[in-house]
C-alpha cells in the first residue's frame, strides 16, 4: 500500500450537458437537459431542481420547467473525449480510463519533473479548462476507492486532496451511499437498521456485515469503510463489455418498430466489436417500462463471437422472450450488451461450415460503410424510419 496521496480521480463535470454549454454560449448559466424521452445529463443548473440522469424526460421538465432540452450530440462527445484523454495521458503516463469523461491518474513518480501530486492535479484542471473548454473535478487520495470518492465531493468545477493521516476522518462522517457498491437496495437495508454513516459501516465489523448482506458484498463495504482498496492503476485495461441503448418515448410501438431498433443497436455494436478485434460470449438485453420499471435478459453463447447475425439472432430471442412484459408495460428503452469479451485471437473457435460466407458479409458490409459511411447501406427494416440518435452505454 503506498504511503503518499498519489492517484487522481479526474471527472468531468456533467460532461454531455457541460459539452453543450461550452459550445453553445445561449446556454451558459441556464438549466440545460439532454435527452428528451430520458435524461442523459443534466447541467448543475438543472440538478438543482431534482433532475437526474436516466430520469424521465417528462418528470425532468415539470421538477424544472425552464429547462433548456437539447437532442443528444455522440460525435461531439466523442471528440471532447479525445481531446480529455491527450490531457491524461500527457499528465501521465499511468492513466486507467473508467468512461470517456473519467479516469484515474498514477503520479506517484512524477514529484521532480511535475511537483506534488496537487501541483499536478491543479495543472490538470488549467489545462482540461484552456485545452478542452470543460470544466473538471479532481480527487487525490492514497487510493483509487477514496480518490473517486473525493472528486465527487468536489464537485462541481472542484479540486480536493485527502492526506492520508485525515482519511477516516474524511471518509466516515459520509453518508453510507458514497461507498462503491451501495446502491437503492443495500441502502434500503443498511438505512432500515440505523445504519446512515461510512462511521456505522465500519464499527459493524465483518462479520455482521457478511450476515446482513452477504459474503461479497460484506467483505467489500467493510474493507471500503477502512479505506482498504490495494488496487493499482491498470493501464492498457480493455473493457469487458460494450452496449448502447435507445430511448424511444412512450407512444404505443408495434413489435416491428421496436425490432428495428433492435437491429439498429446491434448492427453498430457488432461492428464495433469486430474494429475492437474482440468477440463476445453473453448478449444482454436491457428494456425499461412506461411506469419506469427495468428488466433484463441474458444468453451466453456456445462460443465466442462477432458475427453479426448470430449476435442480432439472440437479441431477438430474448426480445420474444420478454414480449409478453411489453405487451402489458409498454416499453420505452431497448438496450443491447456485448459481455464476456476477450480478444479474437485469444480462442480456438469453431469453424461451421456457413461461417466463412457470414463473416466474408461481415467484412463486406464494414469495409462499405468504413470507406463511404455508416448510412451507406441499411437493412430493409429501416427503410422510411428515423432511428434517433444512440446514446452509449459507459465501458466497465
Amino acid at each position: 500500500m503506498r504511503h503518499t496521496a498519489s492517484i487522481l480521480h479526474a471527472d468531468v463535470d456533467a460532461f454531455y450537458a457541460s459539452v453543450e454549454q461550452r459550445d453553445d454560449a445561449r446556454l451558459r448559466g441556464r438549466p440545460v437537459i439532454v435527452g428528451a424521452g430520458v435524461v442523459l445529463a443534466a447541467s448543475y443548473e438543472a440538478k438543482v431542481h431534482g433532475v437526474r440522469t436516466a430520469m424521465a424526460g417528462a418528470r425532468a421538465r415539470r421538477l424544472c420547467p425552464d429547462a433548456v432540452v437539447v437532442s443528444p450530440r455522440m460525435s461531439a462527445y466523442s471528440e471532447a473525449s479525445k481531446a480529455l484523454f491527450e490531457v491524461f495521458d500527457q499528465t501521465s503516463a499511468l492513466v486507467e480510463g473508467l468512461s470517456i469523461d473519467e479516469a484515474f491518474l498514477d503520479v506517484g513518480g512524477l514529484w521532480r519533473l511535475s511537483g506534488s501530486p496537487t501541483d499536478i492535479a491543479e495543472r490538470l484542471r488549467r489545462e482540461v479548462l484552456d485545452r478542452v473548454g470543460l470544466p473538471i473535478s479532481v480527487g487525490v487520495a492514497r487510493t483509487k476507492f477514496l480518490a473517486k470518492v473525493a472528486s465527487a465531493v468536489a464537485k462541481p468545477d472542484g479540486l480536493l486532496v485527502v492526506p492520508p493521516d485525515r482519511e477516516l476522518a474524511f471518509l466516515h462522517p459520509l453518508p453510507i451511499e458514497r461507498l462503491w457498491g451501495v446502491g437503492a437496495v443495500t441502502s434500503g437495508k443498511l438505512r432500515r437498521e440505523g445504519i446512515r454513516t461510512v462511521a456505522q459501516v465500519a464499527e459493524l465489523g465483518e462479520k455482521t456485515l457478511v450476515r446482513m448482506l452477504g459474503v461479497a458484498v460484506g467483505r467489500h463495504l467493510h474493507a471500503l469503510a477502512h479505506n482498504r482498496d490495494p488496487r493499482p492503476v491498470q493501464i492498457g485495461r480493455r473493457r469487458r463489455s460494450m452496449g448502447a441503448q435507445r430511448s424511444i418515448g412512450r407512444k404505443p410501438k408495434s413489435a416491428a418498430s421496436v425490432d428495428a431498433v433492435l437491429v439498429a443497436l446491434v448492427d453498430r455494436l457488432a461492428r464495433r466489436l469486430r474494429a475492437a478485434h474482440r468477440v463476445c460470449r453473453t448478449v444482454v438485453l436491457r428494456l425499461r417500462f412506461d411506469d419506469l420499471s427495468r428488466a433484463t435478459r441474458s444468453r451466453t453463447l456456445s462460443e465466442a463471437t462477432a458475427q453479426t447475425e448470430t449476435i442480432l439472432a439472440t437479441s431477438r430471442t430474448l426480445l420474444r422472450e420478454a414480449t409478453p412484459m411489453i405487451q402489458r408495460q409498454g416499453i420505452t428503452l431497448v438496450g443491447v450488451s456485448l459481455t464476456n469479451l476477450c480478444n479474437d485471437g485469444a480462442i480456438q473457435l469453431a469453424l461451421p461450415f456457413d461461417r466463412h460466407q457470414l463473416d466474408a458479409l461481415d467484412t463486406a458490409l464494414d469495409s462499405l460503410r468504413d470507406r463511404f459511411g455508416t448510412a451507406a447501406i441499411t437493412r430493409a427494416v429501416h427503410l422510411g424510419r428515423n432511428q434517433g440518435p444512440e446514446v452509449p452505454q459507459l465501458p466497465d
